[in-house]
């Protein structure tokens, strides 16, 4: 899962407009007075021209040999000078411009970016590029400056094309099945070496859900030598659909999304290897329950050796198996339990007699070295050799795994866990730090020597990108002056103790003179829901709302309460079982801390936001609580039968085993309790959290008499992009706070 009255029509919008204005010309009017140091900002200035801060380098990619750092910028391909950090172009625009094909849909350019599907791919050579231009695959030439078109995969996204090791071919999704192209050969014909008998077969496409929940992004890999590829097959065939209808056409037209829900089937999956020229695909026998479990990760430990991750449908257990290739014969390696749910932000990796993973065991995900008979598929269990890290903090991303060199470079929140650190430890453990300034920093490392992509920031400071040839050693090549030219402050930082002693970390920005008492109406604005670590020393592109609320007025509270992540197991788990009471109980422990601790805010005009997991926790507390009068719940799931199987299983169990649960956590059988002025949002085309979720939260509120304001977004996708969308969209979230939340209580 990813980070409203009905207003009857137009005219009741422009009124509503108007009524904002004075106030909102009066706000900007006193800004001026006080904002010497720069402009206020403005819904346009964020979202109209597309990203204010301008567009960081796209599609980061290293050549094989760790000699060019490439990325896509303004439509050409530029790469980075390894010793100075200087750019220049290496393929224009205009050659670019002549590989590219036309626009996808509104669905294709959302999955492009959300799963950051690769638009560029170096050969192994290092010397040539492929190019994917909505499916039409461009081999590209650096040394005679040429692109020819080798395939078509008749898809704009999730074709997932690859070379092969040696590079001779080329592999990659159409149709539901797995073809290869053999560029040796005349006329480089495809073959296809899994084809789907029907269309509810995937041969090593990856669907929805494993896309969006289990962090699956290739669901085929070539072995070592090149002569095989192991995928996995998902039979969807009794998977429910549900219908994405678009109104726009005159004759609408309906996708039909393979989407199961709480207690439905799931994908029925299993690994298969073939010849890389085709044949008879050998299955890994591999125990499984069919319809049920998931194979969330596999790959291949040697040239005839597959391993496969195994991942009970009740994500209590985890189990990593090796089988062999030729005979699909397996057996299991290793395996690991939870009272709970297993942690789904995990890494494993496969190779040279070694696995190294990540895992929560000892109460915080920590990297974990075991060993394994190499070459061997009828061994025993794999042995533990050490716990490479151990403490109170999280190992984040792991960027590299390097068997034959035996190391690791991986992100940790270690030393402050609202700050995020580059490190590499040996698989001896020995532990070496290769960032240390404050804030967060993200790690892209170059697959051979020591080279790695830096990008910082902080809380108050938007990304740096960082060319580093070895730790220390680094020059920017990418950062932007955009903020300069506008007045932005910093919020407070708090920290409240939970009941139960946790603590709870939070951000309050201020109106920059506000010191009356009473006089800063007070919005709330958390995600709240699993996974995220939302209050962090780091660039968030929400902070510019943000801003701009406050210099009409507001103030904004974030915080991280339980059930969120980044901060250990047990604080992770306070949600299982629990999508709600917990998590509300936190965020109103951090809000009358606040409003102890500044007396400025009025606790009489509070509002209450959020977006995804989000948004259905603005609709609990609004439901669960009198004191919000204004809130905008923007794409929420409003009862938890609606959302997919794997996300609200891991934690709240199949509906039959926890069916209280879904009743009382669902908020749309609390709807009849809504307090304060709501404004709901949905995109017709979104896949993720369907708009079943408001319409159904609706109907509610209708039997009850209760207005409601209702904003669609036709065609568009979870994420609304778009600037005239996000424009309009936060035009209307700022309205419905100066309309419901600004005016005095009397």
């Amino acid at each position: 899962m990813t980070r409203f009255a009905f207003l009857p029509s137009a005219l009741a919008l422009c009124c509503l407009l108007r009524t904002l204005a004075p106030a909102a010309q009066a706000a900007r009017s006193d800004l001026d007075q006080t904002s010497s140091a720069g402009k206020p900002l403005t819904v346009e200035a964020i979202f109209a021209h597309g990203p204010l801060l301008g567009h960081p380098p796209e599609s980061l990619t290293w050549s094989p040999d760790g000699k060019h750092l490439t990325y896509i910028d303004g439509g050409e391909l530029v790469d980075v000078d390894l010793a100075t950090a200087k750019s220049h172009v290496m393929v224009s625009r205009a050659k670019l411009a002549a590989l590219s094909g036309a626009a996808g849909s509104e669905k294709d350019k959302d999955h492009r970016d959300r799963y950051r599907m690769a638009s560029y791919l170096w050969a192994p050579d290092s010397a040539h590029l492929l190019f994917d231009s909505n499916g039409r695959l461009w081999l590209y030439d650096l040394k005679t400056g040429t692109g020819v078109q080798e395939g078509f995969t008749g898809a704009a996204s999730g074709d997932d094309p690859k070379f092969s090791p040696n590079g001779d071919s080329i592999s990659f999704v159409r149709d539901h099945g797995l073809s290869v192209l053999h560029l040796k050969d005349a006329g480089m014909p495809a073959t296809v070496v899994a084809p789907a008998p029907k269309d509810t077969i995937l041969n090593g496409e990856v669907d929805w859900v494993y896309e969006e929940e289990l962090d699956v992004r290739s669901n085929y890999f070539w072995s070592p030598d090149s002569n095989h590829l192991a995928y996995l097959q998902m039979n969807e065939g009794e998977v429910p659909q549900y219908p994405i209808e678009d109104w726009i056409p005159t004759h609408a037209t309906v996708d039909l999304e393979r989407y199961p829900q709480p207690g439905d089937p799931n994908p029925d999956v299993r690994v298969g290897v073939v010849g890389a020229r085709g044949g008879k695909t050998v299955w890994m026998k591999i125990p499984i329950q069919a319809g049920e479990d998931y194979i969330p990760r596999f790959g291949w430990a040697d040239n005839r050796t597959v391993w496969v991750e195994t991942l009970a449908r009740n994500h209590k257990h985890r189990e990593i198996y090796f089988a062999d290739a030729g005979t699909g014969q397996a057996h299991q390696v290793l395996e690991f339990s939870d009272e709970k749910f297993l942690d789904d932000n995990y890494d494993v990796s496969v190779g040279y007699g070694t696995i190294a993973l990540t895992n929560w065991s000892d109460g915080h995900n920590h990297l974990y070295l075991y060993s394994y008979d190499a070459g061997t598929v009828s061994g025993g269990m794999a042995r533990l050799v050490r716990q490479l890290t151990k403490g109170e903090f999280d190992v984040g991303d792991v960027a590299a795994v390097d068997h034959a060199a035996k190391m690791i470079r991986y992100a940790s929140n270690e030393g402050n866990p609202l700050e995020q650190q580059l490190w590499q430890v040996s698989f001896a453990g020995d532990r070496t730090p290769l960032t240390s300034g404050a804030g967060t920093h993200e790690g892209n490392f170059a697959p051979a020597g020591e080279g790695f992509v830096d990008t910082q920031s902080s809380r108050m400071s938007p990304p740096t990108l960082e060319l580093c040839v070895k730790a220390g050693k680094c020059n920017t090549f990418w950062s932007t002056r955009a903020l300069e030219a506008y007045h932005t402050s910093a919020p407070q930082q708090l920290e409240v103790k939970a009941h139960d002693g946790s603590t709870l970390y939070a951000t309050l920005l201020l109106p920059e003179g506000a010191t009356s008492a009473a006089s800063v109406p007070l919005i709330v604005n958390p995600y709240g829901g699993p996974g995220i670590q939302e209050v962090a020393n780091r660039w968030d592109n929400d902070l510019l709302f943000d801003q701009l609320l406050a210099q009409h007025g507001f103030a904004v509270l974030h915080a991280d309460n339980r059930g969120s992540g980044s901060r250990g197991r047990d604080f992770a788990q306070a949600a299982y079982h629990n999508f709600g009471p917990v998590e509300l109980e936190d965020q109103l422990t951090v809000l009358d801390a606040a409003l102890d601790k500044y007396p400025q805010l009025d606790k009489k005009r509070l509002g209450w936001w959020g977006w995804s997991w989000g948004g259905t926790f603005t609709l609990y507390a609004m439901t669960h609580s009198d004191r919000f009068r204004a809130g905008v719940a923007v794409a929420p799931v409003t009862d938890w039968h609606n959302y997919d199987s794997i996300y609200t299983e891991r934690y709240m169990s199949e509906p039959a085993d926890f069916a209280s649960g879904y009743h009382d956590f669902s908020v749309v059988n609390s709807a009849a309790n809504l307090k304060g002025r709501l404004l709901l949002v949905h995109g017709t085309g979104d896949d993720n959290v369907h708009m079943e979720n408001s319409v159904q939260f609706i109907q509610q509120l209708i039997e009850a008499q209760l207005p409601y304001d209702f904003e669609i977004y036709p065609r568009k996708t979870h994420s609304i992009t778009g600037a005239d969308v996000r424009t309009h969209l936060f035009n209307r979230i700022l309205a419905q706070f100066e309309t419901y939340l600004k005016p005095p209580v009397e």
